[in-house]
């Protein structure tokens, strides 16, 4: 089929695209030489090392850590001034249980000693013993000249030997040596942490791909890791590497030969522990790796040109399934001569073009269906049922902005066809003329001085306005703007109309008054006859109509106000709402009509809320006769705020104060109970049976803080009471407060106390006081 070529040329094009990238990767492969191959290895070994260093690095760190809580324990610092013997169980097992800690840490930690060379005792994990007849009593105390804080490789029979049932699983251990007690000058024992060379081996492993590959030595250029067991404690030239110079500097890669073997030797440096990690990679090995990653490159590259040239296929077929389907559809709409002229895109740009005109028709069809939402609108504004703020933004949506801002002076006119007797029309024929009327309406008025006019109930209304501020110049263009109209009809129809002309007015809020002015004055016609014009002014002295609407809105704003105890918008609300009913003209007898409204309303709101009378007034005399009684606005104003608005804002405020601080009590209890759990807002909500936000907003405004400050605060109190008051180890206590671990509750018992929970400990110890854990 000719239809389809375009997109059959364009499905070839696209699948020629998608194998380029695949063909630029296998030439790439192709021309990678061996030495880039062999440089990216070296890189991988050095990044391979770096991040075996960092592990070893890392538990070596961790050992240090626990090592110094140990030695700098109270328990420790007190045995020290102990002579140990098989009697002293309980001190013994609290050393124990301080070690037993240290090697609950995934560390590969085997055995933790300790030395009192004063006192003649040692501690290992078989138990206490004398240290002067220890087997390697001498080999220990040569370690009493080595540096503090040192890992030293030691060989293991140095702790085992002496237990015959137990058998050393490997020659050397790396032992953290430290000297006791940590504080004076005289130091006489020895704190060693063990651990088996062979867990380093098994470490490498974990972290290596190739491990045998691996060679760790100490800074006596002593082999602590490496594959062959016998070589521990050896120099590194026992292994045939005989070029060490370059090893003095921080790290770097070297070749050298070793037993008549090229290498390739990448190696790094610990500033931790001046330790030398090497990794040992043969020429010949990186020569055949790089011929196989050349191989397993062209492989995959032509896999990947095979799975392109399938999934650009499959994309092609996808691809023109749904533009397919819309030409079959569209086949039927177009001739026969239009398929043969153009391609598949060439008929749905087409087919979309015409929509986009049906779319052009619909839409002037909807802007038609737009004048009777528009006239609805206006009927509803006539009668007073759009509020002021939404009037001005629905006229600007139906076009009239430009009115809003430009007009200064307004005033509204009301139509209405007087009598059809003795004319050539029917009852019938009513409607027919009212619409006959306002189309010639809108023919005599231009559109920029008036809004358009609707019909409501047999009159017809408009609006008319001005930019001229001079009111006496609008009334006589006005007047004289409806003789026309009335002449024209009666020229046309002959029909009698009678016209309603309102007060002038400045905003389009005074819509609905001036509406009902105009009908005022149609009513008239009662005494002056037919085809009259009646300006309101004439009937009312100048006087605009008396609207004596009850501001109701404001009254529900201020009994919402007293309800939430919002003393200062409620004095706003009242004194707005009198406002309101003292701004219309009525004698002092009327005014008492919207007062007693205002006062019942007042009172029916406090029985609904279970207040009796008496809680307020306690006198027993009638609040409505002390009001009538009164004659001053300002009385009346500050008589409804003391002996009512206010009163009822006091004990509504009561109420919400007494359940607030319910509610903050519970949430004190809930922490003072549960501070050792995992204790959230969201679970106290739940035992509260209330939303976890209001909860929230109560306890702050109660206690000034959040939830979260407030158990935290609690926590570290009691943190400061156990240290003062109690031996509680410091891990203890950080896993009570629910710490994830003891170093967490360290840095931040610091950031808050300014010192560690230890030094807290002693210098309370040393005379000061326990805190209370009563937070604030």
């Amino acid at each position: 089929m000719r239809s389809l070529s375009f997109l059959s040329k364009m499905t070839i094009f696209g699948f020629l695209l998608s194998t380029l990238p695949v063909i630029f990767i296998g030439a790439f492969a192709f021309v990678t030489s061996s030495s880039e191959i062999q440089k990216n290895v070296n890189e991988g070994k050095m990044q391979l090392i770096s991040q075996i260093n960092s592990n070893v690095e890392q538990k070596l760190t961790t050992v240090n850590h626990t090592m110094n809580q140990v030695i700098n324990s109270t328990v420790l610092k007190k045995a020290m001034e102990t002579p140990l013997t098989v009697n002293d169980f309980m001190m013994y097992d609290d050393i124990r249980s301080e070690i037993r800690y240290m090697q609950s840490f995934d560390t590969k930690l085997e055995d933790v000693i300790l030395i009192n060379a004063k006192q003649n005792w040692m501690i290992k994990n078989s138990g206490l013993y004398t240290y002067d007849s220890y087997p390697y009593y001498q080999n220990l105390m040569a370690l009493m000249k080595a540096e503090n804080s040192t890992w030293t490789l030691i060989p293991s029979q140095w702790f085992y030997t002496e237990e015959n049932a137990r058998s050393v699983t490997c020659a050397y251990s790396i032992s953290l040596v430290k000297k006791l007690p940590t504080t004076g000058l005289d130091q006489y024992g020895l704190a060693l942490a063990n651990i088996p060379v062979c867990s380093l081996q098994d470490l490498i492993r974990s972290d290596a791909p190739h491990p045998d590959d691996i060679v760790i030595v100490d800074e006596s250029q002593r082999i602590i890791v490496n594959k062959d067991p016998a070589m521990i404690g050896k120099p590194i030239t026992a292994i045939g590497l005989s070029e060490l110079d370059p090893l003095e500097e921080g790290s770097g890669q070297y070749r050298s030969d070793i037993q008549d073997k090229s290498y390739s030797v990448t190696f790094l440096r610990s500033h931790l522990t001046n330790w030398t990690y090497l990794s040992l990679t043969s020429i010949d090995s990186l020569t055949q790796e790089s011929a196989k990653i050349r191989t397993v490159t062209i492989y995959i590259c032509v896999l990947m040109l095979l799975i392109s040239m399938l999934l650009a296929w499959l994309i092609s077929r996808r691809m023109y399934s749904p533009i397919q389907l819309l030409v079959n559809q569209i086949g039927a709409l177009v001739s026969g001569n239009q398929k043969r002229k153009a391609n598949e895109f060439q008929m749905i740009s087409e087919q979309v073009h015409t929509l986009f005109q049906s779319k052009s028709q619909l839409e002037r069809e909807v802007h038609q269906h737009i004048g009777q939402v528009r006239t609805f609108f206006l009927i509803k504004a006539f009668q007073g049922h759009i509020k002021p703020g939404e009037l001005q933004e629905k006229l600007v949506q139906f076009g009239y902005g430009t009115q809003l801002e430009a007009w200064k002076v307004m005033s509204v006119l009301t139509i209405q066809i007087d009598s059809i007797d003795n004319t050539r029309y029917d009852k019938k024929d009513m409607e027919l003329l009212l619409f006959a009327v306002h189309n010639m309406l809108e023919e005599l008025i231009p559109t920029e001085q008036r809004l358009a006019p609707i019909l409501i109930d047999q009159t017809i209304v408009t609006l008319i306005g001005s930019p001229d501020t001079d009111e006496i110049a609008f009334r006589t263009t006005v007047f004289a703007l409806t003789e026309q109209v009335q002449q024209h009809i009666f020229s046309f129809l002959k029909l009698h109309i009678s016209i309603g002309i309102s007060l002038p007015f400045h905003s389009f809020p005074q819509m609905a008054l001036a509406y009902r002015e105009g009908l005022e004055a149609l009513k008239h016609r009662i005494k002056l006859g037919e085809g009259i014009i009646i300006q309101y002014e004439n009937i009312n002295s100048g006087k605009h109509y008396l609207n004596l609407n009850y501001p109701k809105p404001l009254e529900h704003e201020l009994m919402d106000s007293i309800k939430l105890a919002e003393k200062d918008k409620a004095r706003e609300l009242l004194k707005q709402l009198l406002a309101a009913v003292f701004s219309a003209p009525l004698s002092p007898q009327e005014y008492q009509v919207p007062l007693a409204r205002l006062l019942n309303n007042l009172l029916i709101t406090m029985q609904e809320s279970g207040v009796a009378l008496n809680q307020i007034h306690p006198n027993q005399g009638s609040l409505f006769e002390e009001l009538l009684s009164l004659h001053m606005a300002s009385e009346i104003e500050d008589w409804f705020w003391t002996e009512v608005v206010h009163p009822l804002i006091l004990i509504y405020r009561d109420r919400q104060d007494a359940q607030y601080h319910n509610i903050s009590e519970k949430i004190i209890d809930l922490v003072q109970r549960y501070y050792d759990t995992d204790l959230t807002l969201e679970e106290c909500a739940s035992r509260l049976h209330y939303n976890a936000n209001y909860l929230s907003s109560i306890f702050r405004k109660e206690t000034n803080c959040s939830f979260s400050d407030y158990l935290s605060n609690y926590r570290f109190n009691m943190a400061k009471k156990w240290l003062s008051e109690t031996d509680m180890p410091i891990k203890d206590i950080s896993s009570k407060l629910r710490y994830n671990n003891s170093q967490n509750f360290i840095r931040s018992f610091r950031k808050q106390e300014g010192i560690t929970p230890g030094q807290y400990r002693e210098r309370q110890k040393d005379g000061g006081e326990g805190s209370s854990p009563d937070a604030t």
